[in-house]
């Protein structure tokens, strides 16, 4: 077995167990606990005059009901916005039940517990709510008139307004530039909604034993959301515990923390003093948890005869659905993210972000990214057609550079810091997924044409991430992180981690994620972060392991540690693999004991003589056992990018979209597993493909979602998407000592722009809006 790991397309160590049925997942615990079931709002809009329990009394195996009134005033207080900022003027959040007013079909209004779920939702069935229906403010055009309000002290409906501009090296701003320009375009684009989905929905187990607080959450943040119900419920939080079991996909809607049920369950399982479970349901998903991609954009461009861009203007409406619980990351990011590998001669970008009486919008893979690339990639596009132009060529003389980096936007990024491009090589990338297309050969053809994109991805925000690392007298390696896992391969990549830095083989390590009885402070799964932020902690853990490990050999080796190395689990002296000692022992001599508790451990002991007389057991300023922990706070993030292709076909009668080829080519730095960042790359073009051409919230007038269930939610299946072809180029991230960057949300940014731009191509009809049905293509065609 080989030690070095890093960089090898080991097979996912998770498989076995999860495809053999052998998963945990959160509706997998507690089969003895009460259930809860939630009576949720029909209404878009309406005021609470009444709600009365009476009806449901009498029902047998009924435990508790609790309305909005029944809160202590802790609990029932409005849920947290988790990221403030100077432009989010008008920030709203739920309270975890409903109080006077619903703002969205799905908020939730009564709970109850029963003995359960089917007696749970009989229970809710019974339970009467008289409403004042109000005016529902669906659409973006809506909320923006103002004729309505969500909130009723938010005036028009704006929920936060921001500006950023940057000016040309000559110190224009983006208007001079344009009106300055010798050609200029000006065009309206449009991305609907889509969301999340995942699938396993949310859930919410805890437990209480009179001092201790146990929650198990179907999560993309264990650690916050113990944080989140420690200060809801007044414990102390060393008395709760939350712990993220396996997660059926996230995706980012499992970001959110704390959500109502996150609240409410454990809390009433502390008042009740039983175990308490609640599983979302598909439809409750759709109208209960959260939504995104929804824009509305308005773009003045000006550019030269090259198609070198001088000035560009965007203006962005954006719905935020009824609250902002998440702040305005979304609007942030597309607003940052779309400069994408080009060097913009002045850039001004302006949103509005408003409130519809329609589900909350909190991040989903990609986080306003898709919105922005398609934005600067239709932009692109349009420069060519324009110019009569290659598109290809108009992206090239834009880009940034290999000897600019480290390129400055001048604009903030999402995580307050400067927009830095940290390492990159986009005119190599290009060249790269030409060649994998076959762009130069391509001969258009009525009803079937080519398509490109381009994008960069801020990865690895902070604040930071931890990890633990020990190595126990059995030899054994044990690593854990804060972070969660959804899916993505982290007890694979991170064992390679561990395993490549300790010279251990990878089948003596084990990871745990998630849990914070394991590891207390972390952040989060989310914004392509896990290996950049967790993998570097867990590297820095093993160095400080490490360093013991050696220091503990060369005493017992009579050996200079810097002339020591590690393989195959064996501490030796270079050069000479016969004076060794296995890190099972070394690990044992790290821990002086009294007491032999089997033969490995009866060399640590007092009498065994492994010790010097003249030192005590345990040296100043160390630690019994051969364990080291690691933090990774970066000073920004980095920028992976990628360039995506494909081909498209139409059908010239049913106008039917089919796409039969596409390619990837992907900078993520140091690539830990290459088959691991394959499989996000397939799965999220597999998701931009669902959002290109089929996935669509489906709003009527008064607010009524009108596909809420994966019978009427259109999703590609496996005939839909194509074989997925991948290149890779490695630009190591001068910021963190693994030198990578991350890859998870990289196959959905790009994927509506390229189907778009292959469409256009295809069809010769501008295509300003997606997703696109071929219903919508035929009328685009004129009927």
């Amino acid at each position: 077995m080989t030690t070095r790991l890093f960089g090898e397309p080991v097979q996912r160590r998770e498989d076995p167990r999860l495809l053999a049925g052998h998963g945990r997942y959160l509706d997998d615990l507690g089969p003895g606990a009460l259930a809860v079931a939630f009576v949720r709002s029909p209404h878009a809009h309406a005021r609470i005059r009444d709600i009365d329990v009476t009806p449901a009394l009498d029902v047998d195996g009924l435990v508790a009901i609790y309305t909005w009134e029944d809160l202590p005033e802790r609990v029932g207080r409005a849920l947290p916005l988790l990221i403030p900022h100077p432009a989010l003027t008008h920030g709203r959040t739920a309270y975890p039940l409903a109080r006077d007013v619903v703002r969205h079909v799905g908020e939730p209004v009564v709970m109850v517990v029963a003995t359960d779920r089917y007696l749970a939702e009989d229970v809710c069935a019974l339970i009467e709510v008289d409403y004042e229906p109000l005016k529902a403010v669906v659409g973006l055009e809506e909320a923006a008139h103002g004729a309505a309000l969500v909130h009723e002290d938010v005036p028009g409906n704006v929920g936060a307004h921001l500006v950023q501009e940057v000016p040309s090296a000559a110190g224009r701003g983006a208007a001079e530039a344009i009106e300055a320009a010798p050609h200029t375009l000006a065009f309206r684009l449009d991305i609907e909604r889509s969301a999340s989905t995942p699938l396993e929905g949310r859930g919410v187990y805890a437990r209480w034993d009179g001092t201790d607080l146990r929650v198990y959450s179907s999560t993309q943040t264990s650690t916050s959301v113990r944080m989140a119900i420690a200060a809801a419920l007044g414990l102390p939080l060393p008395h709760v515990e939350v712990i993220a079991p396996d997660v059926g996909g996230g995706f980012g809607v499992k970001i959110v923390h704390p959500w109502p049920e996150e609240i409410l369950v454990p809390w009433a399982a502390m008042l009740l003093g039983r175990e308490l479970k609640w599983t979302e349901d598909r439809r409750e998903h759709f109208i209960a948890a959260a939504h995104e991609r929804g824009q509305v954009q308005h773009v003045r461009v000006g550019f030269d005869d090259d198609g070198r861009v001088l000035g560009l203007d965007v203006t962005i409406l954006h719905d935020h659905g009824a609250y902002t619980p998440y702040g305005i990351i979304v609007p942030i990011i597309t607003a940052t993210q779309l400069l994408g590998p080009y060097r913009i001669g002045a850039y001004r970008v302006e949103f509005s972000a408003v409130y519809t009486n329609t589900v909350q919008v909190t991040p989903y893979r990609g986080a306003g990214r898709p919105q922005g690339v398609f934005c600067m990639e239709r932009t692109m596009d349009k420069i060519a057609r324009y110019l009569g132009k290659d598109r290809t060529q108009v992206r090239e003389v834009n880009f940034i550079q290999p000897d600019e980096f480290p390129y400055d936007q001048g604009m903030i990024f999402q995580d307050g810091r400067p927009l830095i491009y940290d390492s990159g090589d986009y005119p190599r990338m290009l060249r790269m997924v030409k060649e994998l297309i076959g762009w130069d050969d391509f001969r258009p053809a009525p009803g079937r044409g080519i398509g490109i994109g381009c994008y960069v991805e801020g990865t690895g925000v902070g604040p930071y991430e931890g990890g633990h690392v020990q190595i126990t007298s059995d030899g054994r390696v044990h690593v854990s992180t804060g972070l969660t896992s959804q899916g993505q391969g982290h007890e694979t990549v991170f064992a390679q981690i561990a395993a490549d830095r300790l010279g251990v083989p990878i089948e003596r390590v084990s990871v745990v994620t998630g849990d914070t009885r394991r590891f207390g402070y972390a952040v989060g799964t989310f914004a392509s972060r896990a290996a950049v932020m967790s993998g570097n902690a867990i590297a820095l853990a093993c160095a400080k392991v490490r360093e013991k490990a050696l220091r503990i050999a060369g005493d017992a080796l009579e050996a200079d540690p810097a002339d020591l190395t590690i393989s195959e689990g064996l501490v030796h002296v270079a050069g000479s693999p016969a004076a060794s000692i296995p890190l099972s022992t070394v690990a044992v001599l790290a821990n002086p004991l009294r007491y032999a508790f089997d033969e490995e451990t009866a060399k640590a002991t007092q009498f065994a003589g492994t010790a010097s007389p003249d030192r005590p057991p345990v040296a100043e300023g160390e630690e019994p056992g051969l364990e080291g922990r690691g933090y990774y706070s970066p000073i920004r993030s980095t920028f992976a990018a990628g360039m995506h292709a494909a081909i498209v076909e139409t059908d010239p009668l049913t106008a039917e979209i089919k796409v039969v080829r596409y390619v990837v080519v992907h900078d993520c730095g140091k690539l830990i597993n290459p088959m691991i960042v394959e499989g996000q790359i397939h799965g999220g073009v597999a998701q931009g493909i669902g959002g290109a051409l089929y996935e669509r919230m489906a709003y009527d007038a008064d607010g009524q979602l009108q596909n809420a269930s994966f019978m009427d939610f259109l999703m590609p299946y496996a005939t839909e998407v194509p074989r997925i072809e991948t290149g890779h180029l490695e630009t190591p991230s001068p910021l963190n000592p693994l030198g990578i960057k991350g890859a998870g949300e990289a196959g959905v940014i790009p994927v509506s722009a390229v189907i778009a731009s292959a469409l256009e191509d295809a069809e010769g009809i501008e295509i300003d809006r997606m997703p696109i049905s071929p219903s919508e293509l035929f009328d685009l065609r004129g009927g």
